[in-house]
């Protein structure tokens, strides 16, 4: 099968900057890509390859996994990134514009999704950083909205700066007919009024992040979705299975999925 085929050229069709080191964008979606939300996509940029006597082209493209952002139905799709100095990837689509291109694979990819549950009350979002991605798409699916009656979204940052989306997040409803959502923002570096001072683990374990919440993390009400830094991972899962909470395997679900990122 020619490369080609595995992926489809797309266009940027625009680029928010939330912080120097973070920023999210918006581009074409081939028509034929279909995601659950959760899922991740796996992008693709041109970058200078000058000293491969095997390329004479001069450029290659590099691949990397990103989280979908945005809604599974709309015509476009939504990627949150963070900034690396000089990496191989970022760099590059950092400095992407509106018109500019990006590759995207065709077949997506990861198990970060609610059909990995059994019915439950409440579904917590624990993530850091660009984690917050495939919570935002979750969001956007009003399956997500039927299926439990508390959504709490716990976004952990270093500084205030960081806290990508978090208008979007307190604007949407705090209660519906079916679901209702709490969003806690965690600041580790800043002491920030409204927001949690620790990390998700240390809140965890501390119980402050209950008493915040109001609602108790336990292997019959509570589903667990962990995305972002995996140190922040380990220690989550670790201090869940004490409580009982278990891995969601293909076969056999549990309370817990994750999504490590790097």
């Amino acid at each position: 099968m020619p490369a080609e085929s595995k992926f489809t050229p797309e266009k940027v069709l625009s680029v928010h900057p939330w912080a120097p080191n973070l920023f999210s964008f918006r581009m074409t979606r081939d028509p034929a890509f279909e995601f659950v939300p959760g899922q991740f996509a796996r992008l693709g940029v041109h970058r200078a390859d000058p000293d491969n006597p095997k390329n004479p082209s001069g450029e290659k493209i590099v691949w990397r996994a990103y989280s979908v952002a945005s809604p599974a139905d709309a015509h476009f799709l939504e990627f949150f990134s963070i900034v690396i100095p000089d990496g191989e990837f970022s760099a590059e689509l950092a400095r992407l514009r509106a018109g500019d291109t990006v590759y995207l694979e065709r077949i997506n990819y990861g198990f970060l999704t609610l059909d990995r549950f059994e019915p439950a009350s409440d579904l917590w979002m624990l993530c850091t950083g660009t984690g917050l991605a495939p919570f935002l798409s979750m969001l956007a699916d009003t399956t997500t909205w039927t299926r439990y009656k508390n959504l709490i979204v716990v976004h952990s940052v270093q500084y205030p700066n960081e806290l990508a989306y978090a208008d979007s997040l307190r604007a949407m409803p705090t209660g519906t007919a079916s679901a209702r959502l709490l969003y806690v923002p965690v600041v580790t570096r800043r002491r920030v009024p409204g927001t949690l001072p620790e990390r998700v683990p240390v809140l965890i374990e501390s119980g402050a992040l209950e008493r915040h919440t109001g609602l108790w993390i336990d292997s019959v009400n509570s589903r667990v979705l962990i995305c972002g830094n995996p140190d922040m991972i380990t220690a989550t899962r670790k201090l869940l299975a004490q409580r009982g909470l278990a891995p969601s395997r293909r076969g056999k679900p549990g309370q817990v999925a994750v999504e490590n990122y790097w």
